[in-house]
């Protein structure tokens, strides 16, 4: 649905985007992260032809940048992080002025603008003038603008920005609904923790460049190493160290004083950290906590773009 290949903007002596190569299938769920000015909104700005890349090639829904943008513009929703409304329309009156935009008229365009206030949860707000809306109200609102021809990839630029936990909760639960869609999707945030919830892939942008694309698991298992487990049996953490240091199966126990617990990370090739309860509590201590430690996003995220695994 979307190919990059080598797709490149350059403004005099800077790389805003530098030979960018990617590329999502239809039903994919792509989470674009990057620190601000790492060239997500210039990307997506490409994709959605309103920005020409210095050179480089990218297609979508099989049609080039460069000779299908009317084509491309009629099967994508670009959704930018701030975007305006007129001040003077209603919620319904703001919706069906776009759908007459795509040539959606007569019942059609009412069905349409229906279907989309249902799908965002905005049926209440249908008389309201579109400036009295909250800015959650508003991002939906604005998703729900780009939903109107139904395409079939959507661009979302920081869709939960400046939204409460509330509301953020409530876009993270709209993309979960456009994916069951089959919609393709690319989104950028900052908000990683939920980006892991809902995308089966992600990139890692920095200073222009792609330095990682794949799965949110190949990412976590890059950064993460040999696996490492939580284990704490109370006052008597010092003892168990040195016992959990006479199995074969570890590499290495430090305490972690914080969690009143000890981090216990495997040799190579050992995934399966279950035999420490087993045996710790054959040699007589108990066992208070025992847990995988996790690696979540925002770890690859720190991890990856400070160079660690790049």
């Amino acid at each position: 649905m979307i190919e990059c290949r080598d797709l490149t903007k350059k403004y005099n002596d800077l790389f805003a985007v530098d030979r960018l190569t990617l590329k999502l299938d239809q039903g994919d769920v792509y989470g674009f992260i990057g620190p601000n000015g790492s060239g997500k909104t210039t990307t997506m700005r490409m994709l959605a032809t309103l920005l020409n890349p210095s050179w480089g090639e990218a297609t979508v829904c099989g049609h080039s940048i460069y000779t299908g943008s009317k084509e491309i513009r009629r099967s994508i929703g670009y959704m930018p992080d701030f975007f305006g409304v007129y001040d003077d329309m209603k919620v319904t009156e703001y919706l069906e002025f776009f759908a007459a935009a795509y040539r959606i008229t007569g019942p059609e365009r009412r069905k349409k603008v229906d279907q989309v206030l249902d799908l965002v949860d905005l049926q209440y707000k249908r008389d309201a003038l579109v400036t009295s809306l909250s800015r959650g109200m508003t991002q939906r609102l604005g998703l729900a603008r780009v939903l109107l021809h139904e395409p079939q990839v959507l661009l979302l630029d920081e869709p939960a920005s400046g939204l409460d936990p509330r509301a953020r909760i409530e876009m993270r639960e709209l993309i979960k609904e456009l994916r069951k869609m089959n919609k393709t999707i690319m989104v950028s945030s900052h908000i990683l923790p939920e980006l892991a919830d809902i995308c089966n892939k992600i990139g890692i942008i920095e200073r222009g460049k792609l330095i990682f694309n794949g799965t949110v698991e190949a990412a976590i298992k890059q950064v993460r190493g040999n696996y490492v487990f939580t284990v704490s049996v109370g006052d008597r953490n010092e003892e168990a160290a040195a016992k959990i240091r006479e199995f074969p199966e570890v590499e290495s126990v430090k305490a972690d004083p914080k969690a009143d617990a000890l981090d216990v990370r495997l040799k190579d090739g050992c995934e399966d950290g279950t035999f420490l309860p087993d045996r710790l509590v054959h040699a007589g201590f108990r066992l208070r906590a025992f847990k995988e430690k996790e690696v979540n996003l925002e770890n690859v995220f720190m991890e990856i773009t400070k160079g660690i695994t790049s």
